[in-house]
């Protein structure tokens, strides 16, 4: 029987996880005044979404070394996973059962999402969350931003906030598998002249949970402001650079099925425990031996520079130019492979032809993403309109070296060089209006263009691809917000959404002899939310309906590749609790859960049929989506012992909990392809306070899944006919058992 601790029972009993204003930590709806450079693509605290705020001291209370997406993952229907089984390497989130690759995320406003493959890889923005001020999380497909189409979530990251007085600080961490986190920021405050500068210096290593998984993180941010007198004016410069070499860790271990018994009558856990759960085969040479250098190297680097203006009480306006330069490469070991592979023909050694080599080979990427994004917002009473948008050029270039071969190989062989351009732009118009007493209208359109093109890729060098799309995204919605007594309120809200999007790079590498569909989703929010001074409450209810949503089917294309295909119906549908309370200083229970329906209603599967050749195709109906769990709940509570009013000094003790059900690793919703469900319960204790030199000193023991539970939160599978049984493979991303970091700051 599954293990569901007090704090999920409290969390579905509760009704469930907001947190209140006061608490500065993560918030259902906004209170306060974004930033100029992002106002046009945040809401408001009178908006008809969905939305989650953190602020800056929810996030440094748990900032030891994890990934961004894990400081995320007490916010409704999230769900993080990562290769190195710990969240410090490579990590990344679902929500609402939405990869990152469909989630819309920026940086200020400018966009991050890669234009190809439309993923963000946050082990490039190494200890992003030590100069992280705020993040608001917008679930499903939210208001109009810059960037890639939300169909899940949009995630807007501010970081550029510069404080008058000057500061500095010092982190230092340390906990399982040799996991290291340094950080130095120092800020000058406003000097003369209306300057200020703030530096931030990192390093993060770790050596992983999983075997040859070692995460080698360096980043650095400069940022420069002016501001003029009458602080109608301001400038700044924001500079960030992340450097990551990391061991590949992303195959997974693999687990065996034949006829749907597992091997040797294992299940799927105890396959996983006889391989060994820290076991990565990435980079076994022919001797048996690994690979040192197994890696994956890049570098990215951003220059953003905002001009803000205040004209009057009512206008302001933001233009914003950026440059994204990113350039790094996979080095790999791989067995036996064919020269034809690399446009080589078969060599001849002493009068034997040899065709298969072992080989070391690099796959770069270098490229340039630029751009400028332009807003102009306007506020007065109960009246606010928003106009912006952003034009953006990408332009890449994919090749290859092959290093280093037993035979046939010149040195440096470059074997292919594909180039790829991008070009994106978008206006957009929102309207938030006060329609009578209590009642807000809110309107939002957008219109986006985009032209992609690509000059082939390394498989399939003839195929000239890409497309031009132009996309509108209408969106509406009100909110009727009730004062009560003794400061309660009551916000009910429901809204409509459009969002398009376009087919990512393997897309239309794998398109199946026809250039793919784009996606539409058309989004209904309705919800409820009620707050007071020591209690909030939330529900709010989601209809997600997809049209062409492409899906990986099993089905290869024309030369043998696995595509992912357009499915003409399918949708997810859900209910998201929430609840805050705190009764008492010393006390703050919190509550989350999602309770959804993710389905598509009619879909094609293929396995291959090693047999006879070709594939098996089933039809199936109303199955569910992959990665998309029916229930995802979170819960914490906060104690604070020693509680004193006005005291400098503070204890904290946090419980947090995570329970995430069943996952399947496809669409064909066969519980052997599946992730079984898990819980897990972390513990965190923080004591602050200051002396007589510092202003604060802050200590944090966090104790990651406190009762060693053995769990997976990510994987794949494929099956096969062979010799007579329908074999299916499965391979898992193995998590770690009990963990800990404990890290030190001192601010001055």
């Amino acid at each position: 029987m599954k293990r569901i601790s007090m704090f999920t029972c409290m969390s579905i009993f509760a009704g469930l996880s907001l947190q209140a204003q006061t608490s500065a930590t993560q918030l259902d709806s906004v209170h306060f005044l974004s930033p100029v450079e992002v106002r046009a693509t945040r809401l408001n605290e009178k908006s008809p979404f969905a939305v989650s705020n953190l602020t800056k001291k929810y996030i440094e209370q748990q900032n030891t070394g994890q990934s961004l997406p894990y400081l995320l993952n007490q916010i409704p229907s999230v769900v993080v996973s990562s290769d190195d089984g710990l969240g410090v390497g490579y990590a990344s989130m679902r929500i609402r059962g939405t990869d990152v690759a469909r989630t819309n995320i920026t940086l200020n406003g400018i966009p991050v999402n890669d234009p190809e493959s439309q993923n963000v890889f946050f082990v490039n923005l190494g200890d992003l969350a030590s100069s992280t001020n705020t993040v608001q999380l917008q679930r499903g497909a939210g208001s109009s931003t810059n960037g890639a189409g939300a169909f899940g979530a949009s995630i807007n990251i501010y970081n550029i906030e510069q404080s008058k007085t000057a500061t500095a600080t010092i982190s230092n961490a340390y906990g399982s598998f040799n996991t290291w986190k340094h950080t130095l920021q120092a800020a000058t405050g406003l000097i003369q002249g209306g300057f200020q500068f703030d530096v931030r210096l990192s390093k993060i290593n770790s050596s992983g949970y999983v075997q040859r998984s070692n995460t080698d993180l360096k980043s650095l941010q400069f940022l420069g402001g002016w501001t003029s007198k009458n602080e109608m004016t301001n400038i700044k410069f924001n500079y960030l650079t992340g450097m990551e070499k990391t061991g590949q860790a992303w195959n997974g271990i693999g687990t065996i099925f034949f006829d749907g018994k597992g091997s040797k009558d294992q299940t799927y856990s105890q396959q996983l425990d006889a391989t060994g759960r820290r076991t990565n085969t990435l980079g076994q040479m022919a001797d048996g031996g690994y690979y040192s250098d197994q890696t994956d190297n890049y570098q990215q680097d951003y220059y953003q520079l905002f001009l803000n203006h205040t004209f009057n009480a009512n206008w302001s306006s933001n233009v914003s130019f950026f440059m994204t330069r990113g350039r790094g490469y996979y080095n790999e070991y791989k067995k036996e492979e064919s020269f034809g592979n690399y446009g080589l023909s078969n060599p001849i050694v002493n009068g034997k032809e040899i065709t298969e080599t072992n080989l070391t080979r690099q796959l770069w990427l270098n490229n340039h993403y630029y751009g400028t994004i332009f807003s102009a917002n306007y506020a007065q009473n109960n009246t606010t309109l928003n106009f912006g948008g952003a034009f953006t050029q990408y332009e890449a270039q994919h090749y290859g070296f092959v290093k280093w071969a037993d035979v046939g190989f010149p040195i440096d062989y470059e074997w292919y060089k594909r180039p790829a351009d991008k070009t994106d732009f978008n206006i957009y118009a929102k309207l938030q209006q006060q329609l009578i007493r209590n009642l807000y209208g809110f309107a939002d359109v957008q219109l986006r263009t985009v032209d992609y093109t690509i000059n082939g890729f390394r498989k399939r060098p003839s195929l000239l691809s890409g497309g031009k799309y132009t996309f509108f995204n209408p969106k509406a919605g009100v909110s009727y917000i009730l004062k009560h007594a003794n400061t309660a309120q009551s916000k009910i809200y429901g809204s409509i959404a459009i969002a398009n999007k376009e087919p990512n790079r393997d897309d239309f590498e794998a398109g199946l002899n026809s250039i793919p569909k784009h996606e539409q989703l058309t989004n209904f929010e309705l919800g409820y939310q009620f707050n007071t001074k020591t209690t909030n409450l939330a529900i709010n209810g989601y209809y997600m309906k997809y049209k062409d949503q492409l899906v990986a089917t099993g089905k290869i294309n024309d030369v043998g590749a696995y595509a992912r295909t357009n499915v003409k119906n399918s949708y997810r549908a859900g209910i998201e609790l929430t609840a805050n309370y705190r009764p008492s200083k010393w006390l703050q229970a919190n509550a989350n859960a999602a309770f959804s329906k993710n389905k598509i209603k009619d879909i094609s599967v293929f396995d291959d049929d090693y047999d006879n050749g070709g594939q098996i195709e089933k039809k199936l109906n109303n199955t569910d989506i992959s990665f998309s769990p029916n229930v995802v709940v979170g819960g914490s509570l906060t104690f604070e012992p020693f509680a004193k009013q006005d005291s400098k000094q503070h204890f904290y003790l946090d419980l947090l909990e995570k329970y995430v059900g069943r996952q399947y690793l496809d669409n064909s919703q066969n519980k052997i392809k599946s992730i079984n469900p898990y819980a897990i319960t972390d513990a965190r204790f923080r004591y602050q306070f200051s002396s007589k030199t510092f202003k604060e000193i802050s200590l944090i023991l966090m104790v990651n899944n406190i009762f060693n539970k053995k769990y997976e939160n990510n994987g794949y599978s494929f099956s096969y006919l062979y010799d007579g049984m329908m074999t299916t493979e499965n391979y898992y991303f193995t998590q770690a058992g009990t963990n800990w970091n404990f890290g030190v700051s001192f601010t001055l």
